[in-house]
């Protein structure tokens, strides 16, 4: 959960970014940028949310992982380690939790228990 209230910060200024009118973005898959830009923010914003709720908690966590991935393999490919670390240290606990699967007071405990 603590890991996504980090990530929550750049999600929410992803989200102020594209409701500002901006829609220039990263687009490493091909999917356009809007599009990319989007699904983006669904990942780091909406996941997270979600992940701090504790619910659908594997679920959300791939698009989190997948987000991470392209970050660290992809956008910063070329970067000095220093750029691709910062990736990398949310993947790992987003593996590790996906992993472990949700704990003792999440949602997904008290719902599907």
């Amino acid at each position: 959960m603590g890991i996504s209230l980090l990530m929550l910060n750049y999600g929410y200024a992803k989200l102020e970014r594209f409701l500002g009118g901006e829609r220039g973005f990263a687009d490493p898959l091909g999917f356009g940028e809007e599009l990319s830009f989007i699904l983006t923010i669904l990942a780091e914003f909406v996941c997270s949310l979600l992940l701090i709720a504790g619910l659908f908690t594997r679920a959300v966590l791939v698009p989190l992982m997948i987000t991470m991935l392209v970050a660290f393999l992809i956008i910063h490919s070329d970067d000095a380690f220093e750029k691709k670390e910062h990736p990398l240290l949310f993947l790992i606990p987003y593996l590790t939790l996906f992993l472990t699967g949700p704990g003792r007071y999440s949602l997904d405990q008290r719902l599907f228990a």
